[in-house]
């Protein structure tokens, strides 16, 4: 790994926990908004009924589908981000200096 720069142990599991606290709030907000589309306020049988499960599968597969769309959307901005950046200091240091 002879090109690669050193990983700095802290930085790493900085980003581990942010990406479970990430997680861990979707999960709730998922949970939620599900819970409340889904299943009424008032319990009528101690089970799931069909319908509701049903529910309940479409919109978690939704909302993780949606999920995933925003990630690869904030990734693909954050690139270009990036490189612009990355073209921007490149054409300052060519600049002339007066």
């Amino acid at each position: 790994m002879a090109g690669m720069p050193p990983v700095d142990i802290s930085k790493l599991q900085l980003v581990q926990e942010l990406e479970i606290e990430m997680m861990s709030d979707m999960y709730n907000r998922m949970t939620a908004a599900c819970h409340k589309k889904c299943i009424p306020p008032k319990y009528k049988d101690a089970e799931l009924g069909k319908g509701e499960s049903v529910c309940l599968d479409r919109c978690i597969a939704k909302y993780l589908d949606i999920h995933e769309r925003i990630g690869k959307k904030l990734t693909q901005l954050s690139v270009q981000d990036e490189d612009l950046m990355k073209r921007m200091q490149t054409e300052q240091q060519q600049q002339p200096r007066t």
